[in-house]
């Protein structure tokens, strides 16, 4: 289930195939930087498109149904729509924050202690902003935290 999750939010889900380094390369070079900005962008796009899908279903599907039930089910649907657009509108920012990240050269590197991210996670989690060890450890400060 962990693998079919990552594959459908990693570089592999837009097509791109997984970064490949040569030996001896440097963490967060120039070819690798231009890796995770196509990731960043293809998936913005996707994104994107899917937002502009849901403002034309909506108004395409707008009906006035005199059958309160069916008026309901439609507001119910709509209101599922929209909270996943939030969700993907949260994402998007994330995106751009990364995006930005890159423009700056900072893209790779964890925000709590500096290390190398990893070039597999960011493939299977390109907005991460974490080592795997430190968001281990929030996860488990914020479990403790209930």
């Amino acid at each position: 289930m962990a693998q079919k999750k990552a594959d459908t939010q990693g570089a592999k889900s837009f097509g791109i195939e997984p970064y490949k380094s040569a030996k001896g390369e440097e963490y967060m070079s120039d070819p690798q930087e231009a890796h995770f900005r196509s990731i960043l962008d293809a998936w913005k796009s996707n994104l994107m498109q899917e937002v502009d899908r849901t403002v034309h279903h909506m108004q395409d599907e707008a009906a006035n149904f005199p059958d309160p039930n069916d008026r309901a089910t439609q507001e119910s649907e709509f209101s599922l729509e929209l909270r996943t657009r939030d969700r993907e509108r949260k994402l998007i920012k994330k995106i751009d924050e990364a995006l930005e990240k890159l423009d700056n050269h900072d893209y790779g590197f964890c925000e709590s202690c500096g290390v190398e991210i990893g070039i597999r996670r960011l493939e299977a989690r390109p907005t991460a902003t974490q080592c795997i060890d430190c968001k281990t450890l929030d996860e488990i400060r914020e479990k403790q935290m209930g």
